[in-house]
């Protein structure tokens, strides 16, 4: 069995309004999730007239399930910052986990308008009920 090193982890913002660009680069797991989420979220919360959010997993060597929450906290993220979320460039295995969990749609779904939930509904937040 190879000991190889490991695969260092990189996160680089381009910010270009209304367009945030992130790389991803290296093994997105539980060692690394924490950067790559406050990485995003900083570079989110910084800039304005933000529309469109793009991780770019084009140097992505790997990720775990700590990854996938990670981009299911991002889209957390940009969906309360009324952004839309794109993964881009993502490598097979990627693929494969988001088909597996099923959650490909979800994080690439359009943001709700401000008080609507993704199914339609308003919220409690601005004291509406359901309908």
């Amino acid at each position: 069995m190879t000991n190889l090193p490991p695969i260092q982890f990189t996160v680089t913002a381009d910010r270009e309004p209304p367009t945030l660009t992130v790389r991803v680069g290296g093994e997105l797991d539980y060692d690394t999730c924490g950067e790559f989420v406050d990485a995003v979220v900083r570079e989110l919360y910084d800039a304005t007239e933000l529309r469109d959010v793009r991780l770019d997993f084009t140097d992505l060597a790997w990720i775990d399930s700590s990854g996938l929450s990670a981009l299911l906290m991002i889209h957390r993220h940009t969906s309360t910052a009324g952004t839309i979320l794109h993964l881009d460039h993502r490598p097979e295995f990627l693929e494969r986990m988001l088909e597996l969990t099923n959650v490909l749609d979800h994080l690439t779904a359009p943001a709700a308008p401000a008080g609507i939930e993704a199914d339609g509904r308003r919220d409690d937040v601005t004291g509406a009920g359901a309908t």
